[in-house]
């Protein structure tokens, strides 16, 4: 990866606690180019007014810049059509409407819904919100030793009372890269649709939903070098064309009347009130920054760097990395654990140097019950990190080992 890269994001070139920063934690959220930052400036200085109403000029830019971010999502991620994107707030607020629009209207008692332990808190709750509403049944696929799923456990799971199966690409505790147009094929042969979170797919890999073959996808800009605050759901025309909005208000009606009331068409009867413009903008911008770097390019890194940080941090003894041992077969994430000390004093040392990762339990708890423990650290690595950091994290832990050892 070109070492130039760096440059791109201010944030990065400040101390923490008197140490140069080194950002280990864009699982979380990713860190913000010069490009997206100015997108938004000019936006905002320039720009800035609602969207689809006016017909001044600056309604009339902002239009353009809105709808025109639609379609460089769709071309993103390779769609049909624009009207197969829908801008909402993130990951979380598209699996939620896929589960309230979708799963209410073809979730009857008795039915099946999979997923994985592998998943997010948002990847679980709507569907136990689902199942215990309809009176269905919420199943999971059992995992492999290393964390990864195996298609043979998956087609233990899914039946023909399955309606909907759910699974995280690339899970944000493990960095397992989960083979979703596999589970695809298998899901609709019997009848199921697939929901994809790939909030931590988006930004590290190339996407194509129609090669994947799934039914519904979801992504975060924040996690992708865009804006907070906006996110995407795609959905296959037929599938979202006979979904009901489960937000009401303006931009999203046709004609209110009054005691009834008609839809715009797709896919703004999903997008009720002003929508996310400057979200939409400023995601625009984080995808042309990618695709000039190459979204090959960045998986291709984040393999690389997670090699040198497992093969690095195996050698500090009392270090437990969790996930596939592979590093093929996982993002650029390392979760670790240092014997006899919590992740989150491992992670405030690490902050003393100027070090940034993340601990707890990273909204995935079964999975950490799962995996026997109550929390752990994470190392995210993205376009922006280089060797030099994971020497950096690596110092760091054996750091952060002596001085527990000595208080111990």
């Amino acid at each position: 990866m070109n070492p130039e890269i760096k440059s791109y994001f201010p944030i990065l070139k400040q101390e923490i606690n008197g140490h140069p920063l080194v950002y280990l934690d864009s699982a979380a959220t990713s860190q913000k180019p010069t490009p997206v930052i100015e997108a938004l400036k000019e936006y905002y200085g320039s720009d800035n007014s609602n969207v689809h109403r006016g017909v001044h000029t600056l309604g009339n830019r902002a239009t353009e810049k809105y709808e025109g971010a639609r379609e460089k999502v769709q071309q993103f991620i390779n769609a049909n059509s624009t009207q197969e994107i829908v801008f909402l707030r993130g990951t979380t607020t598209a699996i939620n409407l896929v589960a309230q629009s979708y799963g209410r209207a073809n979730v009857e008692e008795g039915d099946e819904i999979v997923i994985t332990y592998m998943e997010h808190h948002s990847n679980i709750i709507p569907w136990q919100q689902l199942a215990k509403e309809r009176g269905a049944v919420l199943k999971y696929i059992e995992l492999e030793e290393d964390g990864t799923i195996s298609l043979e456990n998956v087609r233990a799971a899914i039946t023909d009372r399955t309606k909907i199966v759910s699974m995280v690409y690339v899970s944000n505790v493990l960095g397992t890269m989960n083979p979703v147009k596999e589970v695809a094929k298998i899901a609709h042969e019997h009848g199921a649709v697939m929901v994809v979170d790939g909030a931590q797919a988006a930004p590290h890999l190339k996407i194509d939903v129609q090669d994947l073959d799934c039914d519904f996808f979801a992504f975060s800009g924040h996690k992708m070098v865009g804006p907070t605050g906006i996110g995407v759901l795609y959905g296959k025309k037929q599938l979202l064309e006979a979904m009901e909005p489960v937000e009401f208000g303006g931009e999203m009606i046709d004609f209110v009347g009054l005691y009834d009331s008609t839809w715009k068409e797709l896919p703004w009867k999903f997008e009720g009130g002003t929508p996310i413009i400057a979200g939409a903008v400023g995601l625009a911008a984080a995808i042309d920054f990618l695709e000039e770097i190459g979204l090959d390019a960045i998986e291709k890194h984040e393999h690389h760097m997670a090699a040198i940080a497992m093969d690095k941090m195996s050698a500090i003894e009392g270090l437990e990395i969790y996930g596939p041992e592979d590093p093929a077969k996982r993002a650029g994430i390392v979760t670790f654990n240092l014997k006899e000390v919590h992740p989150h004093d491992v992670a405030t040392v690490l902050d003393m140097s100027g070090i940034a990762v993340r601990a707890g339990h990273h909204c995935a708890q079964p999975l950490m019950k799962w995996l026997n423990v109550t929390a752990t650290a994470r190392a995210s690595f993205y376009l922006y990190n280089d060797e030099s950091d994971i020497d950096r994290l690596v110092e760091g832990l054996r750091s952060a080992k002596e001085y527990f050892s000595d208080v111990f």
